[in-house]
């Protein structure tokens, strides 16, 4: 192993640096740098290179070109130990750079912001950053290359615990990190710049192996987690996630993020079987949980509040397998962490808009994420009678809970102007009948009434037969996209009911 001597530190994102580089020092490592990281480093009275003394050459064209150079990339890219690339180093006085601290201009968060400009965009288009990555790691075998402020620490052990220098172990993985890193951004650009009416004339991914899973969706399926999930969630409590519980607390989190009041979702194979909205988090357990007492046993329950006290005491009366929540109270904490295997996650931030894929047969489908809300102003009255302020508010949670729910989707819902619960859900069906049928056969079960409760329906109705069948089990109001050949049909249905129906010119589709 050879002491690493010198390095090259060229940063965007400063967190970290100082400290890092005082490490180095220690070390006696010289220090090559650039612009805005060589005044960083100086300000904090580091001693520094600057690129254009190491180089012989001046930083020009606004900082466009200063890395781009034969000093640079020769003292990267010569093989140690060749006779060959040591003479022709010597005989050009290129020097070995035995680290090189790189990462990139922020070109993904300067293109998520709205309304970005080109030229913007363009100039945050890193050239030399990737340039120098992708030349130390493909010499890794002598070359430390970083490009994660996250890995400062334990290279910097590793270097204090062998008298300098790097294992070639980590110098592999840390290649290995910087080509997966140079890869997403240049997908990135390509997306951007590539992009027809809103998506990426080409799809390229890149994304870390988060974590290693037990297995997919049965015992026979191998499964892993890529991506940064840990940005979004913390795991506070339980035994691992698998693969199944990562794709229903995804889902329980995303149904809980459409509501502002207290909310209680409880999902079942990425279903909801309840949801409940009212004033207290308890309040909305017991209307959530009323709408089915069976399916949520081994459930997902998430709430868009932190959980208290008086709510995991009442959760913890039942088994269930994960729990989200944006904060979980001290009492709460003490009260569910009796559980051992329960896992307890914590919401670091909410769903974010982008694409949204699946797998098939020779590639992916991609499409935007479905973050349509829809409002009161949006509802198009088109029978005789209009909906009351309560059925009005009972059709708006209701459309927002059948967003949710695999189609053919129909779900009955009521208000009391004041909170919101599920009565009876029907999913996945082939007919939209089928659906009505088993939503009204599941509020049966829960011995739940549906006498003044509305009815929303994720695609249009049809034909009339699923607005009666609604009507004959007590719906008194319905909310649908419209749309059907029948439209007419199903409302003169609906009047003749004395039932208001709004449409919302909004389909919702979950397949």
């Amino acid at each position: 192993m050879s002491k690493i001597r010198r390095a090259l530190i060229s940063v965007s994102d400063k967190a970290g640096l100082v400290e890092f580089v005082r490490e180095l020092r220690r070390l006696d490592v010289e220090i090559i740098s650039t612009g805005g990281t060589a005044r960083t480093l100086k300000d904090a009275g580091l001693p520094v290179i600057e690129i254009s003394e190491f180089t012989g050459f001046p930083e020009m064209l606004d900082g466009r070109v200063k890395t781009l150079h034969p000093k640079v990339h020769g003292g990267l890219l010569f093989i140690r130990g060749n006779a060959a690339h040591e003479a022709a180093a010597a005989s050009h006085g290129i020097l070995p750079i035995d680290l090189v601290v790189v990462n990139l201009y922020p070109f993904e968060k300067t293109v998520a912001q709205p309304n970005v400009a080109l030229h913007d965009a363009i100039e945050n288009i890193d050239i030399g950053g990737p340039s120098m990555l992708r030349s130390a790691a493909k010499n890794h075998a002598s070359v430390t290359v970083i490009v994660d402020p996250a890995d400062y620490a334990p290279v910097v052990a590793e270097l204090q615990a062998n008298a300098g220098a790097t294992l070639p172990a980590t110098r592999a993985r840390l290649a290995v990190k910087v080509f997966a890193t140079t890869s997403r951004y240049d997908g990135a650009i390509a997306a951007f710049l590539g992009q027809a009416d809103g998506l990426p004339a080409t799809l390229t991914i890149s994304l870390p192996k988060a974590q290693a899973l037990r297995y997919g969706e049965n015992p026979h399926q191998q499964a892993a987690l890529y991506g940064d999930f840990s940005r979004y969630f913390q795991q506070l409590h339980g035994k691992e996630l698998s693969y199944n519980n990562i794709l229903d607390l995804t889902a329980a989190a995303e149904l809980a993020a459409e509501f502002e009041d207290p909310t209680v979702a409880i999902i079942k194979h990425t279903n909801p079987c309840g949801v409940g909205s009212a004033p207290t988090l308890v309040e909305a357990w017991n209307r959530a949980y009323a709408t089915d007492r069976q399916a949520p046993f081994g459930g997902i329950i998430a709430v868009n509040r932190p959980l208290d006290a008086s709510l995991a005491a009442a959760i913890a009366e039942i088994f269930s397998e994960v729990i989200i929540a944006p904060e979980f109270l001290p009492e709460a904490l003490a009260i569910l962490q009796k559980k051992k295997n329960l896992r307890l996650i914590r919401q670091l931030a909410p769903p974010v808009p982008g694409l949204a894929l699946r797998s098939v047969t020779g590639g992916l489908l991609a499409q935007e994420r479905d973050t349509r809300l829809v409002s009161a102003a949006d509802l198009k009255v088109v029978t005789n009678r209009a909906p009351t302020q309560v059925e009005r508010h009972a059709l708006l949670f209701a459309w927002r809970v059948v967003k949710h729910v695999k189609s053919n989707a129909i779900v009955f819902t009521n208000s009391d102007g004041a909170t919101a619960r599920t009565l009876g859900i029907g999913a996945g069906q082939m007919s939209r009948v089928d659906s009505s049928k088993i939503a009204v056969w599941k509020a049966g079960e829960a011995g739940l009434s549906l006498a003044g409760s509305v009815v929303a329906s994720d695609a249009f109705f049809p034909f009339p037969d699923g607005v009666l069948a609604a009507a004959d089990a007590g719906a008194t109001a319905a909310i649908q996209p419209g749309g059907s050949v029948r439209d007419a049909e199903v409302i003169a249905a609906a009047d003749a009911r004395n039932m208001a129906m709004v449409l919302t010119g909004i389909r919702h589709f979950r397949h």
